[in-house]
Parts: structure tokens; C-alpha cells; sequence
């Protein structure tokens, strides 16, 4: 899945009312992936660890616990392509997502969940890129 593919199902499934926590977008990602194929839900787990692990720097997360961070974060995808775009250009568009305490935290598991549902086994899945908080270290290298 490329980014304007990830971007668009995103925009499609998301909710008419605000849902900052991504909730309804979550259950609505789920319920689309779980339809198939496989392959469109590894597609939406590289590119959802790829977009976390972006953010995953010291300019955003420093003052925040590892869940705290990976779920802020999270939010900021909810937040639809336009505001994560910002937030990377302006690491100071990120402080309201963490101060308000944005949580997203079933973004995060919408991949595992559509997997299991599609194929009725549990995904213990592996990304290129790491979603973890801190595990970009060249975003946390001091410079």
C-alpha cells in the first residue's frame, strides 16, 4: 500500500463527527481490511509503522513515556494527512496533540485485529519499520 493509497482509506473511513481518539476510524479500518486480501493489511501495517516511526523523534516525544508517545502519535495520523504533514514540517504543531493528551491507541491495533478477523489466526507481526516509541534513533541523536 503506498501512502496515498494508506492517505485515502484514512480519509474514507473516517468518521462525519470528530473522533480524536480515532475509535470509530479504527473499528471502520478494521471492518474494511478484514474483507481481504492479506496482502492490503501488511500493506496498511508497513505504512502505519513507517508513519509512526517518522514522528518518532526527540522534538516531539522527549517529555513523554514510551505508551504516552507511540499513542500520541497515533493521534496525529487520526488527525488526517494535512495535520500530519504539518506537524512534520513544524514539530511545534505536535505540543497540543500531547498536551491535550490525545490518544489514538487503537489505530495501533487495527492491523492485528483485521488479520485475525480475515484469517481466524493471531498476526505476531513484523514491519520494516519499528512503531515503538524510541526506536528511531537517528531521531534522537543529539545534534
Amino acid at each position: 500500500m503506498d501512502e496515498n493509497a494508506f492517505w485515502l482509506l484514512i480519509e474514507e473511513c473516517g468518521p462525519p463527527t470528530p473522533d480524536p481518539e480515532g475509535e470509530e476510524l479504527a473499528a471502520a479500518l478494521e471492518a474494511r481490511l478484514a474483507k481481504g486480501p492479506v496482502s492490503a493489511v501488511v500493506g496498511f501495517a508497513e505504512r502505519l509503522a513507517e508513519l509512526l516511526y517518522r514522528l518518532d523523534r526527540r522534538e516531539y516525544g522527549e517529555d513523554l513515556s514510551g505508551d504516552a508517545f507511540l499513542y500520541v502519535r497515533a493521534a496525529v495520523i487520526v488527525a488526517g494527512r494535512r495535520e500530519y504533514e504539518a506537524v512534520l514540517a513544524d514539530p511545534r504543531r505536535f505540543a497540543p496533540f500531547a498536551a491535550d493528551q490525545v490518544w489514538a491507541e487503537s489505530l495501533i491495533y487495527v492491523p492485528d485485529r483485521a488479520y485475525e478477523g480475515l484469517t481466524g489466526r493471531e498476526w505476531s507481526r513484523d514491519t520494516r519499520y519499528s512503531f515503538e516509541s524510541y526506536s528511531n534513533t537517528a531521531g534522537w541523536e543529539r545534534g
